[in-house]
C-alpha cells in the first residue's frame, strides 16, 4: 500500500514538472502574408516563455477570410486591412471585445536592389507604365487595394493599370521583383525592408489611401485558453516592440 502510495504521488509530481508548454494546446492563427517574419518573431518569443508555439498559417487577407467564412477552424485572425475582418464581423465569427488593430505600415514602390530609379509624385504614372508592375490583387488583397487607391488618388492608375501583373499576394508579389519578372512592384515597406534583393524606389503618401492597419481577433468558435493569452501578448508593449523591429508602425 506504501509502495502505491509512493508511486502515485510520484506519478503526480511528475506530471506537476512538466513545462507547460507541454500541457498547453498550440493555438492556431490565420495571418496576412506581410506580417510573415514579425508573427514568427513573435512566436518565438512567446515559446521561450514556455508557452506552446502557436501554428501559423500566412496568406493573402482575402483567402483567409474566405477559409473562415467557409467553416475552417482556427482561433485569431491577423487581417491587412479593416475591410475583411469587418466580413468576418458580419458573419458573427468575431468573439465580442476582441477585436483591436494590432500595426500599421506604409505603402511603397519597389524595384530590384541594383537599379537606381528615384520616383516622385510627378513621375509615378510615367516611371511605372515603362513595364511590369507587380502588385497584389486589386480586385481583393489588401497590399492591392491599397495599392489601387493610391494610384487612383495620385492620377496614375490609367497609365499603370495596363501594366499591373496581378499576385496571390504580397509575398507573390515582392517575389516577382526579386526574380527580375517585373521591373517594378507595389508592396509595404516591411516586405521591401524583408528582402535584400529590392529596394525602396518611392514612398506613397499615407494619404493617398485608406489607413493600413492589421485589425486582430480571436474567432468565437475558438475554445483554446492559449489563443486569448497569445492575442493579449501580440498587443502588449513587448508584443508591438517585436513588430516595430521589423518597420511595423503603431496603428
Amino acid at each position: 500500500m506504501t509502495r502505491r502510495l509512493a508511486a502515485f504521488v510520484a506519478m503526480v509530481l511528475a506530471l506537476l514538472a512538466l513545462p507547460v508548454a507541454a500541457q498547453e494546446r498550440a493555438p492556431l492563427v490565420l495571418a496576412a502574408a506581410s506580417l510573415q517574419e514579425s508573427m514568427n518573431a513573435a512566436a518565438d518569443a512567446w515559446a521561450r516563455a514556455g508557452h506552446a508555439r502557436p501554428v501559423i498559417s500566412f496568406a493573402a487577407s482575402s483567402a483567409l477570410a474566405r477559409q473562415l467564412i467557409a467553416g475552417a477552424p482556427a482561433d485569431l485572425f491577423v487581417s491587412a486591412d479593416e475591410e475583411w475582418m469587418d466580413a468576418l464581423a458580419a458573419k458573427g465569427l468575431l468573439a465580442r471585445g476582441t477585436r483591436v488593430d494590432l500595426v500599421g505600415n506604409r505603402l511603397v514602390v519597389i524595384e530590384p536592389a541594383h537599379a537606381r530609379t528615384r520616383i516622385t509624385l510627378r513621375t509615378l504614372g510615367a516611371v511605372l507604365a515603362q513595364g511590369a508592375v507587380a502588385m497584389a490583387d486589386p480586385a481583393a488583397v489588401p497590399a492591392g487595394k491599397y495599392g489601387q487607391a493610391a494610384l487612383e488618388k495620385l492620377g496614375a492608375w490609367s497609365a499603370v493599370a495596363p501594366h499591373i501583373v496581378r499576385a496571390e499576394n504580397v509575398r507573390a508579389a515582392l517575389a516577382l521583383v526579386e526574380r527580375g519578372a517585373a521591373p517594378f512592384g507595389i508592396v509595404y515597406e516591411t516586405d521591401a525592408r524583408a528582402s535584400p534583393k529590392v529596394r525602396i524606389a518611392g514612398i506613397f503618401p499615407a494619404s493617398s489611401h485608406p489607413p493600413i492597419r492589421y485589425p486582430i481577433a480571436r474567432l468565437v468558435n475558438s475554445r483554446n485558453p492559449a489563443a486569448e493569452a497569445f492575442r493579449h501578448f501580440l498587443i502588449s508593449t513587448q508584443g508591438r516592440a517585436t513588430f516595430a523591429r521589423f518597420g511595423f508602425l503603431r496603428p
